[in-house]
Order: C-alpha cells, then structure tokens, then sequence
C-alpha cells in the first residue's frame, strides 16, 4: 500500500467511488438531507450528499444551516447512527407455519449484500468497535449482526467539522481516523477543494487504484493536519475521564440523580440515537387463525419501565434508577464488562434530549460536588 499511501482526488470522485463498490455488489449507503436533518440512506451519486450545508447542535436542538462553501461533509452528525443498518430497529428472527401434524419453521435469510459505509466519523467507527466486542467478541457471537458486520466496506472521514455538543476528542475516539477503515478521506477547502483519500486496508488500496487522482504533495498533506487539528480544537464539550468509573462507583447515592431524574422524561432518546447502545426485546406473534408464527427482535431501552420488568414488578421503577443506571453503565461498568467505554463522545444524547440533559454536565457536578454529596449523607 505504500504506493497508494495518500492520494488526491476531485470531490466527485465519490461519484466513481460509489459506482466502483455498487459494481462489487455493495449496498452503498451514505449521508443525505432527509426531513430537516443530515441523514445516512441510500447512496447513488454526489448529488445526495448535503453539499453546502452544515448542521448547529446544541442542547435540545438541532439545525440545518447553509454554508458560505460547497463542502461536501461540512457538518457534524445527524440522528442516525450506522447501528440502523448493522442491527435494524426491527427484525424478524424466524417465522412458523402449521402443518398436518406439526410445524415448520423458517430462518430468516441474512442480508444479501454486503454494505459499504461513506462518511464514517472517527467516533462512529469506534463506536462499531465497541459493538463488535460486544456482539461478536464474547461467548455468544449474534448471527445476523456478524452477517452484516462481515465484509462491510468502511471509507472513513477525518471530521473537519464537530458540532456543539460534540466530545469525542475528550473521549480519544477523534475527530481523526486511527484504525478500521478501507479508506479514509479528508476534505481540504483551502486552495482548491479536494480530498485527501487514504487506503486502510488492501481491498481499499485496490479500489483507490481505479479512482481518478494524483499523488498527494506536502502541501496536501499539512492542509489535512490542520483540518483536524483545527477539529480537536473545536470540540463543543470537554469531560474530565480521569478515573471515571470509579467515581461513579463512589457515587451511586449522589443527591445529583434526584435532580436529574425531575428533568428526564424516560423517553429513550439517547438510547435510540446512541451509536453504542445495543439492548433489544423480543416479541412472539401468532396470526389470528393460529396457522403462523413469527418472532421479531427490535430496539428496547434501558428507559422503559418494562425493560427491567422481572415476575413480581421492574427493578428500576424510579427514573432516578434508570437514568443512574444507564450513565453509570455507560461511562463505568461498561469498563468492567466489555474492557472500554461505552461512550465515544457524538454527543447525540445531548443534541436529541428533548430537555437538554448534558452527560458532560451530569459527571463534571458530580464529580466537582463529591465531598459535599458525602458530607451532605
């Protein structure tokens, strides 16, 4: 690969890009505007991608506005993450049939073709990380998600633009590109617009070879530093993670989780948006003649009173157990069970709360309040 170590293209390039990994037989899917919000779907040509536009994050808000340039990844993240194609919202694990003395039961096929990504930000890419040692890493691998996971073709993006609740450099999960990526891209507005391309693996190097471009000078080179550079600088939020876990660990009684809890609706937002959160319920159906059976897995969250519910009641009836629950284990037992974090720093949960809930804010009071929490008990 040292060949093709870094190269330069024209932005519609993606155009060839998307064509060449089509032609392999990919599903190409990458970011669109859909609905007042960037969005990853279907992908089919330059046009798609919101050129133009960049998104404004914050707190309990989220906007698209235009740009004074013709960026083609100018923005931060939207709603989605890439966990909607890897483990769909919804999925139907196997379907029954009566017959004449028993029953016949039908898998599900796996996905047909093999998925390729455009636009993965660092702290998405880190986020399937996480997944993988989740879903596939442990004594129990997940079929359907190994099946998708399985040959996914990944073209990364060294972010350029974090948004305002974004903490990724904070987390060490970006804005650059470190690793599991096939190719990786980094848009230059500087002097002329381009991108800088990178190969991560060799099905990406060979796929670079068949993309319109030249060789990558000096000068490209230092123009891609300073966009991340200028990225990590930008970050909307910090978190101090220095020993994290364990400061939750001292704080489960924390008189924080009562005030947080008179604020947080249990409505599952940061669940359903955050690119690492995995949990799932499973719902049998039968038709009303009773000939057939199905069984569907979809999204479940930590949030829901029902999501704990055991014979007898919930575990977690209170929102201050559930919410404690979910922050301390995404930023501390996680640790224990899976040897990382579950937070990349997207910052989602912030941007989609529809009050305004700020992790980084919850865990710099708590840890600034400490001593009085234990004072005050």
């Amino acid at each position: 690969m040292a060949a093709l170590e870094r190269s330069v293209v024209d932005p519609e390039a993606v155009d060839t890009l998307a064509a060449i990994l089509r032609a392999q037989g990919f599903r190409v899917l990458g970011p669109t505007i859909r609905d007042g919000a960037i969005v990853n779907d279907e992908f089919t040509s330059v046009a798609d991608l919101p050129v133009g536009w960049t998104d404004a994050q914050e707190g309990g808000t989220y906007r698209l506005q235009r740009r004074q340039d013709r960026a083609c990844f100018g923005y931060a993240l939207g709603p989605h993450s890439w966990t909607q194609f890897l483990r769909p919202a919804r999925l139907r694990l196997w379907q029954a049939r009566r017959l004449e003395g028993g029953f016949e039961v039908g898998q599900e096929p796996p996905e047909e073709s093999p998925l390729a990504f455009i636009g993965v930000r660092s702290c998405e890419l880190q986020a399937i990380g996480v997944q993988d040692r989740v879903l596939l890493e442990g004594t129990y691998s997940e079929s359907d998600y190994a099946a998708r996971r399985r040959g996914a073709f990944i073209v990364a993006l060294n972010c350029s633009d974090p948004g305002g609740t974004c903490f990724c450099a904070s987390m060490g999960t970006g804005p650059k590109v470190s690793g599991g990526h096939d190719l990786v891209l980094t848009e230059i507005l500087e002097g002329e617009h381009r991108l800088l391309v990178e190969p991560g693996s060799e099905r990406g190097a060979e796929v670079l070879r068949h993309l319109p471009r030249r060789p990558a000078t000096p000068t490209d080179r230092r123009a891609a530093e300073r966009v991340v550079a200028a990225a990590a600088a930008r970050m909307g939020r910090t978190l101090d993670t220095t020993a994290i876990r364990d400061l939750l660990a001292r704080n489960l009684e924390h008189p924080r989780w009562d005030e947080v809890a008179g604020r947080c609706l249990t409505c599952g937002n940061c669940t359903l948006v955050c690119p690492t959160c995995f949990c799932t319920t499973v719902e049998d159906a039968t038709d009303l003649a009773g000939k057939g059976a199905e069984r569907w897995r979809s999204w479940d969250s930590c949030f829901s009173v029902e999501y704990s519910y055991i014979h007898g009641g919930s575990i977690r009836p209170s929102v201050r157990s559930r919410y404690r629950q979910w922050l301390a284990h995404k930023f501390g037992t996680w640790h224990d069970q899976f040897g990382t974090s579950g937070c990349v720093g997207c910052g989602r949960c912030i941007t989609w709360c529809p009050v305004a809930i700020d992790v980084t804010e919850e865990l710099a009071t708590i840890r600034a309040t400490e001593g009085d929490a234990h004072a005050h008990h």
